[in-house]
């Protein structure tokens, strides 16, 4: 039996090793979940942690509004 489009998708997003960049829990410290690759090249440029520090930012603000998820622009442009 074939998969639907959302099967398949969640399927792919549960193989990608999601973490945050500290490593901790994000309901913890409140940041952005976001795959490994993604956060390791982030932190290897200073325009990519100041990227970073926008998205922790807000993320942190939709959290203390009570919001489940955030804008914070960290997949812009990609396709989903």
């Amino acid at each position: 039996m074939a998969l639907k489009k959302s099967q398949k998708s969640l399927k792919k997003w549960t193989k990608q090793k999601r973490r945050t960049a500290s490593g901790k829990k994000s309901s913890k410290t409140g940041e952005v979940y976001a795959p490994s690759k993604t956060i390791a090249r982030l932190k290897s440029t200073a325009a990519g942690k100041k990227k970073l520090a926008a998205a922790n930012r807000k993320k942190r603000a939709a959290t203390k509004k009570g919001k489940q998820h955030a804008r914070h622009g960290l997949h812009k442009g990609k396709k989903r």
